[in-house]
């Protein structure tokens, strides 16, 4: 699922005209500032896509009960859907869209990628075009639905999962790191997870393999990559899990800088 954000005065709007210009389904959040949580609210009439929500401060969204924030709502609507677009969140990692003479780029989570004074001054057809290129939000989940509509699916006794964290802390008395920031060569890491995934698939036993690597800034606790094997039996799948991930590590060009509490720098370049 491909997210965007819209921010500032208008973001309803300018929302709206691009859900209607989006294929496949699209799910649409919006915050919720208002003491009511009916369906009834103008917002509500602005943007609709295949799925609407709306969330208020407190949690609740409208019709369904509560959510614990908007991860949560990025990790629930990944697997059904191929956009998400929120009107007045922010996140790192997901591309934003700032309007507002006043609104300044610094002071917003999500990667700029377009600014307006109004709704009018944002090329919708640059938006459209910019997000066929940006990363998608994968979650394990979405990648062992992938697995599971193998053709070999009747086949297999196991599936297994690596995910790697940001760990914030080595040791008790550890500096804390607060966030990694990974970067890798688009095209070249891709093809490189690929080939592995078809040299791991080729082993016996072994059906389909799955990779996926978040670049930006990920936080303390959050996931950072996610291997997922389907297998005949649990020893194939355990071994070819744990080989993916070694082989994504030494392979794969993704280059990693990490942020502590007293400084900063990139892993291949500390001796």
């Amino acid at each position: 699922m491909q997210p965007i954000s819209m921010l500032g005065p208008g973001a309803d709007d300018l929302a709206g005209t691009l859900t209607e210009r989006l294929e496949g389904r699209v799910a649409v959040v919006r915050r919720d500032e208002s003491d009511e949580s009916d369906e009834g609210g103008e917002a509500a009439e602005t943007a609709d896509g295949d799925t609407t929500l709306a969330i208020a401060p407190d949690g609740s969204w409208t019709g369904r009960g509560t959510v614990d924030g908007f991860d949560a709502l990025l990790d629930g609507l990944a697997p059904d859907h191929d956009y998400l677009v929120a009107v007045g969140y922010a996140r790192l990692r997901v591309p934003t869209v700032l309007l507002g003479a006043d609104a300044e780029p610094e002071d917003t989570p999500g990667d700029v990628i377009a600014r307006g004074d109004v709704p009018a001054d944002v090329d919708v057809d640059g938006l459209l075009e910019t997000l066929e290129h940006a990363e998608p939000w994968i979650t394990r989940e979405e990648l062992v639905a992938r697995v599971e509509r193998s053709a070999d699916a009747e086949r297999s006794g196991a599936i297994a999962t690596f995910t790697g964290r940001v760990r914030a802390r080595d040791a008790p008395d550890d500096d804390r790191t607060t966030h990694l920031a990974f970067e890798k060569y688009e095209g070249v890491a891709r093809e490189r997870m690929d080939a592995i995934a078809a040299e791991l698939t080729d082993r016996e036993g072994v059906f389909e393999v799955a990779f996926h690597h978040r670049t930006g800034v990920i936080e303390a606790g959050e996931d950072i990559v996610f291997v997922v094997v389907l297998a005949g039996h649990r020893a194939e799948a355990f071994r070819a899990v744990e080989d993916g991930i070694d082989r994504l590590k030494d392979e794969v060009p993704i280059f990693k800088k990490e942020t502590t509490e007293s400084e900063e720098f990139w892993l291949h370049q500390r001796p």
